[in-house]
């Protein structure tokens, strides 16, 4: 009904129904035919037919005095948005996790802005789900799917998880060759994965184990370097530990083991439309972490 109420205005504003369909590319018969709708739901002829003179009835000129204003208004505000959404200069916020902002993918944001200098990217960092709406981004980065129904969502990738350690912790305690020896180890857990499940890459056995830790953290990053200080053995997503590895700082053990992949997603709210400036990141993202064999479940 809204959408006719509009119509109406239009019909006025522009002295004729034909006038009126031309303004919105309609058809003519389809301006008739809403405008006849829309006298049946109010119970009132609005405007006089006559071929030779436009006039209103009194029922129309209250409704037109009634609702002018406020389809003169929704309708700028709406072009106002519509205009920000198709333009690629201006601000952009965007929520991302931060170990992984700050660690592996702070190339892909300096990337970004070197390729967008006329974008402003607002980085709000937080390990923590923060809530979209409540928080008023335009797009988040997110590990894992998300459940929840106002949002839409595309898969940008994944990371393995990877069994690891510092030189000097085996030098010290030995390297355990199978998963029982962890048992009699000493582990850095990260709280958010309590218990160890592990499939083997081979053999695709899955084993689920409940070590008692020696130390947790909630913060992958701390994680990391507990075991990079040679105080356990940890379970880490290849993309935090990538670099030790490729230094010597931490070694995989248990090769043949792996824990879950960490799947990367990037996410919007449904119900509004992705501005010029989100879907610009959005497809950024896309392609930079394909191109990255870390990023697609590859082990180095």
């Amino acid at each position: 009904m809204l959408d006719d109420i509009a119509l109406f205005i239009h019909i006025v504003n522009r002295r004729g129904l034909a006038a009126a369909a031309a303004h919105i590319n309609v058809p003519a018969a389809t301006v008739t035919r809403r405008l006849q709708k829309l006298e049946q739901r109010l119970g009132c002829q609005l405007i006089h037919r006559s071929a030779r003179k436009f006039r209103l009835t009194s029922e129309g000129e209250t409704y037109y005095r009634a609702y002018a204003d406020l389809v003169a208004r929704f309708e700028g505000i709406a072009g106002d948005l519509e205009a920000q959404r198709s333009q690629l200069e201006g601000p952009l916020s965007v929520l991302a996790p931060t170990n992984i902002s700050v660690g592996f993918l702070q190339p892909m944001w300096s990337a970004f802005m070197a390729a967008h200098p006329e974008i402003l990217l607002r980085l709000h960092l937080s390990n923590e789900t923060k809530d979209m709406l409540e928080s008023q981004v335009d797009l988040a980065l997110r590990i894992g799917p998300q459940q929840d129904s106002q949002l839409f969502q595309k898969r940008l990738g994944s990371t393995s998880s990877v069994i690891v350690a510092a030189p000097v912790y085996l030098a010290k305690n030995g390297t355990p060759e199978t998963l029982e020896a962890l048992h009699d180890h000493r582990v850095i857990a990260n709280t958010t994965f309590p218990q160890w499940v592990l499939t083997h890459s081979k053999e695709k056995s899955t084993e689920t184990l409940h070590l008692s830790p020696s130390a947790m953290a909630d913060d992958i990053g701390l994680v990391k370097q507990l075991a990079g200080d040679g105080h356990g053995i940890a379970l880490l997503p290849v993309s935090e530990v990538v670099e030790e590895l490729r230094t010597g700082k931490l070694h995989r053990i248990l090769g043949g083991w792996q824990g879950p992949d960490r799947e990367f997603f990037a996410v919007w709210p449904t119900g509004r439309l992705l501005s010029l400036r989100a879907a610009c990141l959005r497809d950024f993202m896309v392609q930079y972490i394909a191109r990255e064999p870390v990023l697609q479940s590859r082990i180095p």
